[in-house]
């Protein structure tokens, strides 16, 4: 047989699914395992978006446009204005999902040997459309003991002439961070002054908690010339299946080429862009409720494990994520020991390994990526397990 796709056959596997066959495994011997690795929200999906694909009835399934369905373009357009941002339905595309959206971005910006900063640890799929572009990532290193906040010397360091753009994903998945206004406007300053693309994964930018104001690069106008918004509806609308994806950039060249990349993979589901309709029309009133809930339960988990003698973490200012600091020497040793050997009365956990989250190697051995995606009850059963299974572990191999 002929040799397969060198590159395809390297890629990495995802870090939030890799330990599934062991979850599997464990389920299939009868454990119950709390999934704290996929951001997966256990919320309803609203009313409207059951009743706009309930009232679909068309007789026939048809083609949409490629850029996406007129009135769902033109209720993102609403969406947008109603947060204060200036864009127009021509400045958006409808994707299946964000991922596909991250890749037709990527594909659009990318030539041989062009780089991007990114700053870890990042959301770890990232990686696969990286590797699909050719895109090489170049990791500008983020502190726990800042709360991953962003340094600007830190990020000039690695600019280089092949630097191509800046990637940011704010509210912060795996570090739940929020940027500030203030640390936006330094980024966009450095992409001004080094001629680079601003692509902004907003896909979480409403969630964020205490009383914080949203943040987006989508404020600056002067910038709107080299930016890309990457959005979706599966977390503020708690639609994840539902597969529906943004492209925002008022750069025609650019937009120019992405909308050939739409009318290259034809149409985004009839179906569910009736249903984003729905969720559209929701609007504010679900994602309020989405926000406020997702705030109980990251102080519930992070009042938990603040308990747990030798974790590390900071307090999650958005988004559902956290990155955990575990007293062990290799976390995903350790998860796959939960998965396999331990539980507590049948019960035990699955997290996402942390070293998947950073591309500097040997980063991120021991720490997790947490899910605060159960609800209230069930996350306090969790970390009470990991806190046992902790324990356990570091007895088993003699550590004190």
């Amino acid at each position: 047989m002929k040799e397969l796709s060198k590159v395809m056959t390297n890629m990495e596997v995802s870090s939030v699914r890799k330990l599934s066959k062991y979850a599997d495994a464990a389920k299939a011997a009868g454990k119950k395992v709390y999934h704290l690795n996929i951001g997966q929200p256990d919320l309803p999906a609203p009313l409207e978006y059951y009743e706009r694909i309930r009232e679909f009835n068309e007789p026939i399934v048809e083609y949409m446009p490629s850029q996406g369905l007129p009135e769902l373009l033109k209720a993102m357009e609403d969406f947008y204005r109603g947060h204060g941002f200036s864009f127009r339905a021509e400045n958006i595309a409808v994707t299946t999902g964000g991922s596909e959206a991250v890749l037709m971005t990527l594909l659009a910006l990318t030539n041989p040997g062009d780089e991007f900063i990114v700053f870890e640890p990042y959301y770890s799929n990232y990686n696969t459309y990286f590797t699909i572009s050719g895109a090489t990532p170049v990791p500008v290193r983020t502190s726990v003991t800042n709360g991953f906040h962003i340094d600007r010397e830190a990020l000039e360091a690695q600019i280089t002439h092949r630097t191509k753009g800046i990637w940011v994903t704010n509210p912060g998945n795996p570090t739940g961070t929020v940027l500030t206004a203030e640390e936006l406007r330094m980024i966009a300053d450095v992409a001004k002054q080094n001629d680079l693309y601003i692509v902004s994964d907003e896909v979480y930018r409403e969630i964020v908690f205490d009383g914080r104001q949203i943040t987006s690069f989508g404020f600056l106008e002067d910038i709107h010339d080299r930016l890309v918004i990457i959005d979706s509806v599966s977390k503020r609308f708690s639609a994840c299946g539902a597969r529906i994806g943004t492209i925002v950039c008022k750069n025609k060249e650019l937009f120019n080429i992405i909308f050939k990349l739409c009318q290259g993979r034809l149409s985004v589901s009839t179906v569910e862009q009736h249903g984003a309709l729905g969720l559209y029309e929701a609007g504010y009133r679900v994602i309020n409720q989405v926000r406020d809930e997702f705030e109980k339960r990251r102080n519930v988990v992070y009042d938990a494990l603040r308990q747990v003698p030798g974790v590390e973490c900071n307090k999650p200012e958005g988004a559902f994520y956290m990155m955990c600091k575990l007293p062990v020497e290799d976390a995903t040793e350790f998860l796959i020991w939960m998965l396999e050997e331990f539980d507590v009365d049948g019960e035990t956990v699955m997290a996402a390994p942390g070293e998947g989250f950073y591309a500097t190697k040997g980063l991120g051995k021991d720490e997790i990526r947490l899910a605060f995606t159960l609800e209230c009850s069930l996350l306090e059963k969790a970390v009470s397990i990991l806190a046992k299974g902790l324990e356990e572990y570091n007895k088993v191999r003699g550590v004190v």
